[in-house]
């Protein structure tokens, strides 16, 4: 079998650090901006990381959520890890926006119907500009 997660196109990482891929959630998604980090490793959930791992997570998610604020003018970033389906750890970054529908919002972005995703080239554009925001905060 498989694991999508250890498969992520080199093409569409958009930053590796502390053991950890940043990318743009790679399915029909009604959010555009909505980014994931994942662990480089098989590794479930926040229990299964690394001190090291641990200690670079968080202030990678904070420097992303910051940079997905400022680069797309988004009002807040909600933050999840279910680890329900793959065996590496996710981290979901989802951006909100003042014209995010209710629907949308928290973690009802998971559910929505695929009719209802943005276009992907809309997803490319804001992964690259949060990309370029990471970038000159360096």
């Amino acid at each position: 079998m498989t694991c999508p997660a250890c498969e992520v196109p080199p093409s569409k990482i958009l930053l590796r650090r502390g053991g950890f891929l940043l990318h743009a959630v790679n399915q029909p998604t009604p959010v555009k901006g909505w980014l994931v980090l994942t662990s480089e490793r098989h590794a479930r959930a926040w229990y299964d990381l690394t001190p090291e791992e641990a200690a670079a997570l968080g202030p990678f998610a904070r420097e992303v959520m910051r940079a997905q604020l400022s680069a797309l003018a988004a009002e807040h970033v909600y933050a999840f890890a279910i680890g329900d389906v793959l065996q590496h750890f996710h981290l979901h970054l989802v951006p909100r926006f003042a014209g995010t529908p209710l629907h949308h919002r928290g973690r009802a972005a998971f559910d929505a119907p695929a009719s209802e995703a943005v276009a992907s080239h809309d997803v490319e554009i804001a992964a690259q500009a949060v990309k370029a925001a990471l970038a000159s905060s360096l």
